[in-house]
């Protein structure tokens, strides 16, 4: 017969190792109910950039032209062009917390390249020298977009290096307010 001390050392080893168990699944279901969560606010905030209103904007703000800062300042600055600067500025405080949540380990490239990462880099290639100018003038910078843009461009071109002479063509049409040789458009 099996002794009473036997029985009960193996219902307080089973309860223990259930009490465990427990833990490990409460610690997984935990991490993976965080990660939903900064995707979810990754994709609640670029959604707003997929909409119907948001495609617009970004194509009106890819058609923009000008030849130099002085000209984007007397055509497109926030004194001057209220509307195009709000636009602008909602594209870019999105992109500048998704770029720092991405940059915080919150959200992760993919997530965000599924959710219109390119248009992002895109619309920032082509901003980036006014506001580099911005900064210098005025102290004025979006940071976090413009280490997200760096990091949305060199996977791209890892993974899509067929594209180069395509994208070569694309960027073209979208910089011509500036010298396009400037642009690295080779993969990084």
């Amino acid at each position: 017969m099996v002794d009473l001390v036997v029985l009960q050392t193996l219902s307080y080893t089973a309860g223990a190792i259930s009490v465990v168990l427990g833990v490990i699944y409460y610690g997984i279901n935990l991490r993976e109910q965080t990660r939903n969560r900064r995707v979810a606010l990754a994709s609640n905030l670029l959604s707003s950039l997929n909409s119907k209103e948001g495609v617009r904007d970004y194509y009106e703000l890819l058609s923009m032209q000008w030849t130099d800062f002085d000209d984007f300042y007397s055509k497109y600055d926030s004194s001057v062009n209220p509307e195009n600067f709000i636009k602008r500025a909602h594209w870019f405080y999105i992109c500048e917390h998704v770029g720092w949540q991405y940059r915080q380990g919150l959200v992760d490239l993919d997530t965000i390249n599924v959710a219109g990462g390119l248009n992002i880099a895109t619309i920032w290639r082509k901003f980036k020298p006014i506001y580099d100018e911005y900064l210098k003038r005025e102290g004025f910078t979006f940071p976090h977009t413009d280490n997200l843009a760096e990091a949305i461009w060199k996977k791209y071109w890892e993974q899509n290096p067929d594209n180069v002479a395509r994208q070569r063509q694309m960027t073209e049409t979208a910089f011509k307010h500036e010298d396009v040789s400037r642009v690295k458009v080779d993969k990084q």
